[in-house]
């Protein structure tokens, strides 16, 4: 979110928080019906899930580097729509297998079997799970829009910012592609 607060703004920045949290809903409900746990054991899921998911990353991070020159262009360029910027969000999100990795090894240790059905109690932490991270990851987003803002006043800067942007995501999605390897 801050990668993409810092290339493209709050506003996409923001948006990307939204579609990010919408993405999670997916994992969130797996876990509650307990497929989480086989995607989170299954070798082959974790790791399609992963590649999908860091490929995304890097190439949200290479398209930010490839156009962190087009505030300079004689036409202005067109903002990404909201919708866009939410589907890029939420495709983050949904192939995340950290997320499901996360909620399967954590949530369950918050339930209680005198509290109602597993699944309800399972749902109701990752609901307040997606609302803390939509607030934590929105402030971060704008924070880093703000910090991109200040950067706005030079072009020169603003380039610097949109590649550095880009090249967070591009590691991002490296860090992910490399890390949590099921064995």
């Amino acid at each position: 979110m801050i990668g993409r607060s810092i290339a493209l703004g709050r506003r996409a920045g923001v948006l990307s928080v939204v579609g990010n949290a919408i993405g999670m809903i997916p994992a969130v409900l797996a876990v509650a019906l307990g497929v989480g746990a086989l995607v989170s054991s299954s070798i082959v899921a974790f790791t399609v899930i992963k590649i999908i998911g860091a490929a995304y990353l890097v190439w949200l991070g290479v398209q930010a580097i490839r156009n962190r020159n087009a505030h300079i262009s004689a036409e202005a360029p067109q903002p990404a729509s909201a919708l866009k910027l939410l589907t890029q969000g939420f495709i983050v999100g949904s192939t995340n297998p950290k997320t499901i990795a996360f909620f399967v090894a954590v949530l369950p240790q918050f339930v209680s079997p005198t509290a109602g059905p597993a699944w309800s109690q399972l749902l109701e932490l990752g609901v307040c799970f997606l609302l803390l991270a939509l607030i934590f990851d929105a402030t971060w987003a704008l924070t880093a829009g703000a910090a991109r803002d200040w950067f706005a006043r030079s072009p020169k800067r603003i380039s610097g910012m949109s590649a550095t942007g880009g090249a967070m995501m591009i590691g991002l999605g490296g860090v992910l592609a490399l890390s949590g390897a099921k064995s």
